[in-house]
């Protein structure tokens, strides 16, 4: 069975599913369909990357084309690449899962992502190539497509091939990705234009990710004052305990050194949480409702709208309602979401895990510009973070709880099985609350999401909804 794309490309386990195999062909597949020469090649600091970057490049070759290997460089800065150059790009990382996992995110030349057209192409082609349909990495040497075998474990957790840390990591230090970093860097500090963030302390958290290096020399470069925390990757180490998904050493650092304001990147840097002086965490909604409060008042706010997707909390379109503010709404995915703002010519736009697209400074989702932002909005107020936040909407409870999918191949009518659980429970909830159950993009599960006046109704109905589904998936 051809691996299908989810809301952000190929994703999975490294000892398992994403094999050389499957990333060599993807490389062929985007090859042909992007039709473009020329491919920049970047990666996160996963300890399979360097060798599935090598299968990709492999893979963009049969087809014709080249690859510039950008090395360890943000997701972004890939993008912005792609689109200074006018090549397509590959990003090879999982983001936010822990080190095992990886996969490759693809952009179109001029650095966005594919379109739902182009993605399915993709798709379509990938599935003959590894059906043995044509192509030569249907057909090539065994030996060739499967090189990449599955990574070892961490140190002490079990014997494994063991590679030259030295190697992989030092590879970002090449020209390109020099250069890449770089206009990367300068591009956000350009954003701003001419303003700085002296005066504001902050403590940064960068996942062990590829913000590893730019973020902290960023922020120095704007007048910030940073502390860095989660910046010595080693291949097994990223997200692990820290970054987006786990803020929680982050809280604790901003209260203990008087920061006022912490920021925890994702493993490829293309989302960003906030941390406010208090250690309360300010997610992706807040973030864009406070962007888009700014915006409005100063006037750069097109056609006075957002976009969100439909794991937006209800709190934030309430609030957008009460400033006049517009809100189009999106499935998840920030490809998605620029594709609404670009349909309706809107600038601002964004999800609740902290991705937020400026559609007028940059191609995509991005975390150090995303920070940078934020920052200059908390300066300019003369407010602290938490006091800015907290005036920008009121977050109404959301539970959020996964439910495993089983090994076994999804039910047929696994969509109309989960509309009619969910809408039970929407009815039960009423106007009070919102319900959303919806199939990973990312993971074999289902993901459930509820928001209601209260926390514990919150709870109770979400756990209601994953006890039905766990039973449902049990009986097929």
């Amino acid at each position: 069975m051809t691996p299908a794309f989810g809301t952000d490309g190929v994703r999975g386990d490294t000892r398992g599913a994403l094999t050389g195999r499957l990333v060599e062909a993807v490389g062929e597949a985007a090859g042909e369909v992007l039709g473009a020469d020329q491919f920049a090649v970047g990666r996160d600091t996963r300890i399979s990357g360097p060798e599935l970057v090598e299968a990709l490049n492999r893979g963009i070759g049969r087809a014709g084309g080249s690859a510039v290997d950008l090395g360890i460089v943000p997701t972004p800065a890939v993008a912005r690449w792609c689109h200074d150059e006018q090549v397509a790009g590959a990003v090879v990382s999982a983001s936010h899962n822990p080190w095992h996992d990886n996969g490759v995110k693809l952009f179109a030349p001029g650095g966005r992502k594919l379109s739902d057209e182009a993605q399915h192409e993709v798709e379509q082609r990938l599935g003959d190539l590894l059906d043995g349909r044509g192509g030569a990495a249907a057909a090539g040497a065994e030996e060739d497509l499967d090189r990449v075998g599955p990574p070892s474990a961490p140190p002490g957790q079990g014997a494994g091939r063991m590679h030259d840390l030295s190697g992989p990591l030092a590879a970002a230090d090449g020209a390109a990705g020099d250069l890449a970093r770089r206009r990367h860097v300068q591009a956000v500090v350009a954003s701003l234009e001419g303003r700085d963030l002296a005066g504001l302390r902050v403590v940064v958290d960068t996942a062990n990710g590829a913000a590893w290096p730019s973020a902290p020399e960023c922020l120095s470069g704007l007048g910030a004052g940073v502390v860095v925390i989660h910046a010595d990757p080693d291949g097994y180490n990223i997200n692990d305990g820290c970054g987006s998904l786990h803020p929680e050493s982050l809280q604790a650092a901003v209260v203990s050194s008087g920061a006022d304001a912490g920021l925890a990147f994702d493993g490829d840097a293309d989302r960003v949480l906030a941390v406010d002086g208090v250690g309360a965490l300010v997610d992706g909604d807040q973030i864009l409702a406070v962007c888009a409060i700014d915006r409005a008042e100063r006037g750069r706010l097109a056609q006075n709208a957002v976009v969100v997707t439909v794991m937006a909390n209800l709190g934030l379109r309430q609030a957008m309602a009460a400033r006049g503010i517009g809100v189009v709404e999106t499935p998840v995915g920030d490809r998605h979401v620029l594709g609404a703002l670009e349909e309706r010519r809107l600038v601002l736009g964004g999800e609740q895990s902290g991705h937020l697209i400026f559609r007028d400074l940059a191609t995509t989702g991005d975390g150090l510009l995303t920070a940078v932002h934020l920052l200059d909005a908390v300066k300019r107020s003369g407010s602290s973070l938490s006091d800015l936040a907290a005036g920008a909407m009121t977050r109404l409870p959301q539970v959020l709880v996964g439910v495993p999918l089983p090994a076994s191949a999804p039910p047929a009518d696994l969509e109309e099985m989960l509309g009619a659980i969910a809408s039970e429970a929407a009815a039960r909830l009423g106007d009070s609350g919102r319900v959303l159950v919806r199939p990973s993009g990312t993971e074999p599960m289902i993901r459930v999401m509820v928001e209601a006046a209260d926390t514990g109704t919150a709870q109770s109905e979400a756990d209601r909804l994953a006890a039905s589904i766990e039973a449902v998936l049990s009986c097929r």
